[in-house]
């Protein structure tokens, strides 16, 4: 069984930065395409990043492009999102989503596996 753990949200001014991590237990990683996504209250779970498997390939949301990184350690069983230049508009309830596929999704209906999310809010 797939297990997904988020950590490192929390509270930031606009302009700071946050890292967020999910760890994954239950299964060979290195299996999985990992992606990150958000919802605010009264909103759809939006797409804000990917990864394959391997790492070799990600995937940005353009609201986020050029201010967050998604990154793995597959040694680590732990995908990352770096986030910086943090904005209000960036606050939400973060989660990691995972599918037993080479290549990450946009869509949230193409992962099986969540975690249970970690809340971001951005102070201006």
């Amino acid at each position: 069984q797939v297990v997904l753990v988020e950590s490192g949200g929390g509270l930031a001014q606009a302009g700071g930065s946050l890292r967020l991590s999910c760890a994954a237990s239950g299964v060979t990683f290195s299996n999985l395409a990992m992606a990150w996504f958000r919802q605010a209250p009264g909103k759809e779970r939006d797409f804000v990043a990917g990864i394959n498997r391997s790492g070799g390939t990600t995937n940005y949301a353009d609201s986020v492009k050029g201010r967050f990184t998604i990154s793995r350690d597959n040694a680590k069983n732990t995908v990352y999102l770096q986030m910086n230049s943090l904005k209000p508009d960036d606050t939400a309830l973060y989660f990691c989503g995972a599918r037993f596929y080479v290549s990450q999704a946009r869509a949230a209906s193409q992962y099986p596996y969540w975690g249970q999310g970690t809340q971001v809010t951005v102070s201006s």
